[in-house]
């Protein structure tokens, strides 16, 4: 079976980086190309020369060099980026693996569209624990629909620029619809002052940034003489990057469609 060939955008950054070294240690993908924005200090330089392997694949900005031989697209980068990316892919064949948070409605519908020329996995989290999760909550959020409030609490690294994250916001959407209710209508982001007795109908959210916090994420059901604490903590970017490579796996045999990590695990 000849391995996967997959591209890695945003190749000089942190993500990118372990992105690159996952593939490079995997039986079944190669690195077949990299991206990186006009300037990055990077460009010219080969993808996997940190790791001390060289791959003997450049990290480019032009895309037609970048993703010349590649099948695949792994993109972690910022929505306008990787809208971009995802115009080129569409038009060439190129299936794509989304993990890029922070899309207005517009960004997603464009995703939609691209996913009728080529096969897509988009998901706010690529983690097969956090995906795993979602489903926990989806099955609690039934059973606590009356009497427990709902609070979602994430915090971040001091560099992620969007806010609460697009995990905590999966996570609310994922609620909300158990619940028969539009988080669009429910959703408290922010308290100040005198904010009056709470909704019991609402989903707060909470978000803190510092330090080099991976990605913590805990979903809190406040009844009354109990309260139900389901978190998920990330240590290492190393499980996004193991559930992109199962993402690929998965639109293998795929050649047009969009498709998140739930229907990736088979929990859809």
């Amino acid at each position: 079976m000849n391995p996967m060939k997959i591209a890695v955008a945003g190749a000089s950054g942190r993500m990118g980086r372990m992105l690159i070294e996952t593939i490079q240690n995997a039986d079944d993908a190669v690195l077949a190309g990299a991206l990186d924005i006009p300037g990055a200090a990077g460009l010219g330089t080969d993808a996997a020369a940190f790791l001390g392997k060289p791959a003997d694949v450049p990290i480019e900005s032009d895309f037609a060099k970048g993703l010349a031989n590649a099948e695949f697209l792994i993109d972690f980068t910022r929505p306008e980026g990787t809208l971009k990316h995802l115009e080129y892919c569409a038009a060439h064949g190129i299936k794509m693996i989304i993990g890029t948070t922070g899309f207005d409605e517009a960004g997603k519908a464009a995703i939609a569209a691209a996913a009728q020329k080529t096969a897509v996995v988009f998901a706010p989290n690529m983690s097969v624990g956090v995906n795993v999760t979602l489903k926990l909550l989806q099955m609690a959020a039934k059973s606590f629909s009356h009497g427990y409030d709902i609070e979602i609490i994430e915090a971040h690294h001091r560099h992620k620029v969007d806010a609460p994250s697009g995990t905590a916001i999966k996570m609310g959407e994922v609620i909300a619809e158990s619940l028969g209710r539009d988080l669009k209508d429910v959703a408290v982001y922010a308290r100040e002052g005198v904010t009056g007795e709470r909704d019991p109908s609402s989903i707060g959210f909470a978000t803190i940034r510092g330090g080099d916090i991976v990605g913590d994420h805990t979903v809190l059901f406040a009844g009354i003489g109990e309260r139900i604490e389901i978190t998920h903590k990330s240590s290492s970017r190393l499980s996004y990057a193991h559930g992109s490579l199962r993402a690929a796996r998965f639109l293998a045999d795929k050649t047009t469609g969009l498709f998140d990590m739930q229907a990736v695990l088979g929990l859809a």
